[in-house]
C-alpha cells in the first residue's frame, strides 16, 4: 500500500510539474504583433462592427419588431462576432499553447539543430531555444510587415533577448524557397502560418523542397498552415516522406470561420536519406 501510494504521489507530482513547465513555454515575455498585420486588423474591424449592428437590430425587433427576423439576426450577429474574437485569441495566445504543447511533444533531446520556416518576430523560435539548452534554433524570414506587424529582423532579435534565448539562436533574412543552408544540416523543421504567404503553387512547391532537402535522415517536420495544406501532404507523399499525416487544429488555433482554421502537417524524413522532391520545370 505504502509503496503504490508513494508511486501514486510521485506520479502526480511529476505531472505538476510537466503542466508548470508547459505553461512556462507557452508564457510570451516579448513583444509578438499581430498575424496578418494590420490589414487583417481593419478587416476585423468592420466585421465586427457588422455583428455589432445585427445584434443591435435582433434586440430591437426582439421588443417591438417582428419576431420572424429576430433569430437570423440574432445568429447571424453571433456568427460573426466569433470572426474577430477567435482571431485575436488565436494570435495573442492560443498558438502559443498550441505550439507549447506540440514542441513539448516531440521530447527533443536538446542538442538538435532546428529550422523555423517563416519566424516572423520569433514566438515560436523562441520556445524552441528554450528547448534547446546545447542546441541551436535557427530562424530565416523576409520580415514582411503584411504577414505580421511589426514584423523586422530587429524585433525578433528583441524578443530572443527578453526571452533569454539569443545565444541559443540565429536569425537570417532570406526566401525560404531557396535556403542558404547545407543538405541534411538539422534535425527538425517547423513552419507557422508562413507557406501559404507564397501566391504560387511552384513557389510553396519549392518551399517543401527546401525543408526535405535540409532535413537530416530521420530529421521530423513539423507544418501548420491556414490554407493549401493538401498540398503539402500531396507533395511531400510524392518526395517518399514517412507518416505524412494532416489533422486540424482546435479551437484556441482558430482565426475566424470553420474554412479559415489552420491544419498541421506532419512527416519524418526516411533514415535511408531516400526523401527527395524533383523539381518542376
Amino acid at each position: 500500500m505504502e509503496r503504490n501510494a508513494r508511486i501514486t504521489l510521485l506520479a502526480r507530482m511529476n505531472s505538476q510539474r510537466q503542466k508548470a513547465s508547459l505553461a512556462a513555454l507557452a508564457t510570451p515575455h516579448g513583444r509578438y504583433g499581430i498575424d496578418g498585420g494590420w490589414n487583417a486588423v481593419a478587416q476585423l474591424v468592420g466585421v465586427a462592427a457588422a455583428a455589432l449592428l445585427l445584434l443591435f437590430l435582433a434586440f430591437r425587433n426582439l421588443r417591438s419588431g417582428p419576431m420572424l427576423l429576430f433569430l437570423p439576426e440574432l445568429l447571424g450577429g453571433l456568427a460573426l462576432l466569433q470572426v474577430p474574437l477567435n482571431f485575436f485569441y488565436s494570435t495573442l495566445r492560443g498558438k502559443f499553447v498550441v505550439w507549447a504543447e506540440l514542441l513539448e511533444g516531440l521530447s527533443l533531446r536538446g542538442d538538435e539543430r532546428v529550422l523555423e520556416l517563416g519566424c516572423g518576430r520569433g514566438a515560436i523560435l523562441a520556445m524552441l531555444g528554450k528547448l534547446l539548452p546545447e542546441g541551436r534554433a535557427v530562424g530565416i524570414d523576409l520580415w514582411r510587415t503584411e504577414d505580421q506587424s511589426g514584423n523586422s529582423l530587429e524585433s525578433a532579435r528583441a524578443n530572443l533577448e527578453a526571452e533569454g534565448v539569443a545565444d541559443r539562436c540565429e536569425l537570417h533574412t532570406g526566401d525560404m524557397r531557396t535556403l542558404p543552408f547545407p543538405d541534411a544540416s538539422f534535425d527538425l523543421v517547423v513552419s507557422s502560418l508562413a507557406i501559404h504567404n507564397i501566391p504560387e503553387a511552384k513557389g510553396r512547391k519549392q518551399a517543401l523542397e527546401e525543408a526535405v532537402r535540409v532535413l537530416k535522415p530521420g530529421g521530423r517536420l513539423l507544418i501548420a498552415d491556414l490554407f493549401r495544406t493538401e498540398e503539402y501532404v500531396a507533395w511531400l507523399r510524392e518526395a517518399n516522406m514517412a507518416g505524412v499525416i494532416r489533422r486540424p487544429f482546435d479551437w484556441r488555433f482558430w482565426y475566424g470561420v470553420l474554412r479559415v482554421t489552420p491544419r498541421l502537417v506532419t512527416a519524418e524524413k526516411p533514415k535511408d536519406g531516400q526523401g527527395s522532391m524533383v523539381p518542376q520545370n
